[in-house]
Protein backbone atom coordinates (compact mmCIF):
# COMPACT_ATOMS: atom_id res chain seq x y z
CA UNK A 1 0.00 0.00 0.00
CA UNK A 2 2.96 2.30 0.62
CA UNK A 3 3.82 2.37 -3.08
CA UNK A 4 0.24 3.34 -3.93
CA UNK A 5 0.53 6.19 -1.42
CA UNK A 6 3.86 7.23 -2.91
CA UNK A 7 2.45 7.22 -6.44
CA UNK A 8 -0.52 9.31 -5.32
CA UNK A 9 1.85 11.70 -3.55
CA UNK A 10 3.80 12.17 -6.78
CA UNK A 11 0.67 12.74 -8.84
CA UNK A 12 -0.67 15.29 -6.37
CA UNK A 13 2.75 16.97 -6.50
CA UNK A 14 2.34 17.36 -10.27
CA UNK A 15 -1.17 18.75 -9.77
CA UNK A 16 0.16 21.23 -7.23
CA UNK A 17 2.93 22.44 -9.51
CA UNK A 18 0.59 22.83 -12.48
CA UNK A 19 -1.73 24.91 -10.30
CA UNK A 20 1.23 26.93 -9.06
CA UNK A 21 1.81 27.98 -12.67
CA UNK A 22 -1.88 28.85 -13.02
CA UNK A 23 -1.88 31.08 -9.92
CA UNK A 24 0.09 33.73 -11.84
CA UNK A 25 2.02 34.76 -8.74
CA UNK A 26 -0.83 33.84 -6.39
CA UNK A 27 -3.04 36.49 -7.98
CA UNK A 28 -5.79 33.98 -8.91
CA UNK A 29 -7.60 32.45 -5.95
CA UNK A 30 -8.98 29.21 -7.46
CA UNK A 31 -5.62 27.83 -8.65
CA UNK A 32 -4.09 29.04 -5.38
CA UNK A 33 -6.61 26.97 -3.40
CA UNK A 34 -5.98 23.94 -5.63
CA UNK A 35 -2.22 24.42 -5.21
CA UNK A 36 -2.61 24.35 -1.42
CA UNK A 37 -5.00 21.37 -1.56
CA UNK A 38 -2.83 19.29 -3.90
CA UNK A 39 0.39 20.03 -2.03
CA UNK A 40 -1.31 19.18 1.26
CA UNK A 41 -2.50 15.87 -0.18
CA UNK A 42 0.92 15.24 -1.70
CA UNK A 43 2.71 15.69 1.62
CA UNK A 44 0.07 13.63 3.44
CA UNK A 45 0.48 10.67 1.07
CA UNK A 46 4.26 11.07 1.08
CA UNK A 47 4.21 10.92 4.86
CA UNK A 48 2.04 7.79 4.82
CA UNK A 49 4.32 6.09 2.30
CA UNK A 50 7.42 6.83 4.38
CA UNK A 51 6.09 4.61 7.16
CA UNK A 52 7.42 1.62 5.20
CA UNK A 53 9.58 3.02 2.38
CA UNK A 54 13.02 4.41 3.30
CA UNK A 55 13.23 8.18 2.86
CA UNK A 56 16.13 7.84 0.41
CA UNK A 57 13.89 5.85 -1.93
CA UNK A 58 10.59 7.61 -1.18
CA UNK A 59 11.86 11.13 -1.64
CA UNK A 60 13.72 10.21 -4.83
CA UNK A 61 10.65 8.60 -6.36
CA UNK A 62 8.36 11.45 -5.22
CA UNK A 63 10.57 14.14 -6.73
CA UNK A 64 11.09 12.06 -9.86
CA UNK A 65 7.36 11.71 -10.46
CA UNK A 66 6.90 15.42 -9.78
CA UNK A 67 9.74 16.48 -12.07
CA UNK A 68 8.92 14.21 -14.99
CA UNK A 69 5.18 14.87 -14.75
CA UNK A 70 5.73 18.62 -14.61
CA UNK A 71 8.01 18.59 -17.64
CA UNK A 72 5.61 16.48 -19.70
CA UNK A 73 2.49 18.42 -18.72
CA UNK A 74 4.31 21.71 -19.26
CA UNK A 75 4.99 20.65 -22.83
CA UNK A 76 1.40 19.71 -23.51
CA UNK A 77 -0.61 22.17 -21.40
CA UNK A 78 1.55 25.28 -21.66
CA UNK A 79 3.12 24.73 -25.08
CA UNK A 80 6.63 24.62 -23.65
CA UNK A 81 9.25 23.58 -26.21
CA UNK A 82 9.24 19.89 -27.00
CA UNK A 83 12.50 18.35 -28.05
CA UNK A 84 14.03 14.93 -28.12
CA UNK A 85 16.69 15.81 -25.54
CA UNK A 86 14.07 16.78 -22.95
CA UNK A 87 12.11 13.61 -23.60
CA UNK A 88 15.27 11.51 -23.32
CA UNK A 89 16.14 13.13 -20.00
CA UNK A 90 12.61 12.59 -18.67
CA UNK A 91 12.97 8.98 -19.79
CA UNK A 92 16.13 8.81 -17.68
CA UNK A 93 14.19 10.07 -14.65
CA UNK A 94 11.48 7.47 -15.23
CA UNK A 95 14.09 4.71 -15.58
CA UNK A 96 15.65 5.92 -12.31
CA UNK A 97 12.27 5.80 -10.56
CA UNK A 98 11.75 2.23 -11.71
CA UNK A 99 15.31 1.38 -10.62
CA UNK A 100 14.69 2.79 -7.15
CA UNK A 101 11.53 0.70 -6.87
CA UNK A 102 13.42 -2.42 -7.92
CA UNK A 103 16.20 -1.96 -5.37
CA UNK A 104 13.91 -1.20 -2.44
Amino acid sequence: MSWVFLTLAGLFEVGGIINLKLTEGFSKWKPTLFFILFLGLSFTFLSLSLREIPISIGYGVWTGIGASGSVLLGMFLFNEPKDLRKLALVGGIIISIVGLKLVS
